[in-house]
């Protein structure tokens, strides 16, 4: 036996692997094949995908009509100016309803859930998720977005707009409008003077 071997305190011939590292190596190669195995079973299981020809049914569709009764999946309907916020293709500049405080404060509410992460409480533009490093959107108090009707608002808010995604599926149709009155309100609380407000409140700042 080599005594230079021992007294270097290594015990295996030079290149040879460790019998521990050998043992895990051949338990992660023992995984590795069960898992690729379980992942082929699954992902290459027998399945048609959409609109995809099929040899089973006489029509040569995979995709199946639906069966007769089926109730669409939504809420609403986009037809009509509540929904769309617009007639005739074209936004509305008017409330299909009376703005009162409640729905203001409705609309408060659902702005600040849905569309302050990126607009801001206020409306500049600088919400959390810019602060993050998302993209600004436009503040509302520009002269452009003031001058927009309301009805594009609504349409924006349900079918979205550049780097904004729809709010349809989140954001019901007489919410939307809430939204937009709460938006006009944000746009007239940069507007508005001291002699703008009635007595009362002009009592309270003084």
């Amino acid at each position: 036996m080599d005594g230079g071997l021992l007294a270097s305190g290594n015990r295996h011939a030079p290149g040879a692997r460790p019998r521990g590292a050998a043992a895990i190596a051949g338990i992660a190669l023992a995984a590795a094949i069960v898992f690729a195995g379980c992942h082929s079973d699954m992902y290459n299981q027998k399945k048609y995908k959409p609109l995809a020809a099929s040899e089973f049914y006489p029509d040569g569709q995979a995709s199946r009509p639906l069966v007769d009764g089926t109730v669409v999946h939504r809420d609403h309907s986009d037809d009509g100016v509540i929904a769309s916020g617009k007639v005739n293709g074209v936004p509305v500049n008017g409330f299909p309803f009376p703005v009162t405080e409640q729905i203001l404060r409705r609309g408060q509410e659902r702005y600040n859930i849905y569309c302050s992460p990126c607009h801001g409480r206020t409306g500049d533009g600088r919400g959390m998720a810019v602060q993050r490093g998302f993209p600004q959107p436009p503040s509302y108090h520009t002269d452009s977005l003031r001058a927009r009707p309301v009805g594009h608002v609504v349409d924006v808010i349900a079918h979205g707009f550049g780097r904004m995604y729809p709010y349809a599926d989140r954001v019901a149709p007489r919410d939307r409008w809430a939204i937009a009155a709460y938006i006009r309100a944000l746009q007239a609380s940069r507007q508005t003077t001291v002699a703008d407000l009635p007595p009362s409140q002009r009592q309270q700042l003084k």
